[in-house]
């Protein structure tokens, strides 16, 4: 299969809309770009079609997707029982990085929920996916277009690097203003539940519902996710992964891998990378929304034919730093306290 790399340009963007809507409606898988991470599209009420998103990523059948849609009524079209606080939620932060889960009126196809009777669904904020959404009038599942357990993809040549000859098309959008996926809400009770961090915080939502609390995601009893992100390891480089949450063990970490022969790579995000003396420093940025938007782009660009390990500081929980935090977690093959 070849993989049609489809432009966004002013000339020609509804032409590539419309091509990437035509591959939808036949059933294939198209990557598409929203403002959290790049997405792996397909029918969501085609079986058939979703089943090639899973053959596609080598993604776990019990690991459930998200739904994408274009609008309030799509949504509500989509679940029943949906409790008050919703559309208050709603009318604040959708379109947005925000995805609710709610109980499935069973219209989508039922391996896209695992099985489950709850669906995720949510309404993007890029102005592309929504066009594309508007056109193909479909519900489209679309977890990221990255390999399963690698970093989330942020540009198109990052799903490309993953999913050439695997999918139909790539909607080359750009990079993604965000850069991590979005915030998951169980909303199937009577306060809203965190299963997922992302730029949309627990503090946010507090203020408008005045309730809510966060499931413990590193939970390994976890059987049956009823969200991306909750079971499975993610997010991980070609190479291991150390996070290093005391910055004074930084530069002991380094020196004990490099004495050893070891080729280091070094993520910063408090420590300025001029203070470090490994060769392969690379800075996430200096605030929270900046480091986001950097790091799957630098998890991704650490290679073994250069480094043979990665050392990375963590960055501070508070705001999205919370959920870069929760990303580099499920990235690290260790974690030194």
């Amino acid at each position: 299969m070849v993989t049609k790399h489809l432009l966004i340009e002013q000339c020609r963007m509804n032409e590539s809309i419309q091509i990437a809507a035509k591959l939808l409606r036949k059933g294939e898988v198209v990557a598409i770009p929203t403002e959290t991470v790049y997405g792996l599209g397909a029918d969501a009420t085609n079986e058939r079609a979703v089943e090639k998103i899973f053959q596609a990523k080598g993604r776990p059948s019990d690991n459930p997707l998200i739904v994408h849609i274009a609008t309030k009524k799509a949504l509500f079209e989509l679940v029943m029982d949906s409790p008050d606080y919703l559309e208050d939620l709603i009318d604040h932060f959708s379109p947005g990085p925000i995805t609710y889960v709610l109980k499935s009126n069973g219209k989508i196809a039922s391996n896209v929920t695992a099985g489950l009777s709850t669906l995720g669904v949510r309404i993007p904020s890029n102005e592309i996916a929504l066009e594309l959404l508007r056109q193909v009038k479909l519900p489209i599942a679309a977890p990221s277009a990255n390999l399963s357990g690698k970093p989330s993809p942020t540009t198109a040549q990052h799903v490309l690097e993953d999913m050439h000859g695997k999918i139909a098309a790539v909607l080359d959008g750009g990079s993604s203003e965000v850069g991590v996926e979005s915030t998951v809400v169980d909303c199937t009770g009577e306060i809203p539940t965190i299963l997922r961090l992302g730029k949309i915080t627990a503090e946010d939502i507090n203020q408008v519902v005045g309730a809510v609390q966060i499931v413990d995601t590193n939970n390994k009893k976890i059987k049956k996710p009823k969200s991306p992100g909750m079971k499975y390891k993610h997010y991980a480089p070609d190479v291991p992964l150390i996070l290093v949450k005391d910055s004074s063990k930084l530069k002991m970490m380094i020196e004990q891998r490099e004495n050893k022969g070891e080729r280091v790579g070094v993520l910063v995000s408090l420590t300025l990378p001029e203070t470090i003396r490994a060769k392969k420093v690379k800075s996430l940025g200096g605030k929270e929304d900046e480091m986001a938007i950097n790091l799957y782009n630098l998890l991704r660009s650490f290679k073994p034919k250069e480094v043979d390990i990665i050392i990375c500081e963590a960055p501070l929980p508070k705001g999205i730093g919370t959920a870069i935090l929760d990303r580099l977690e499920r990235a690290a093959t260790k974690i030194i306290d």
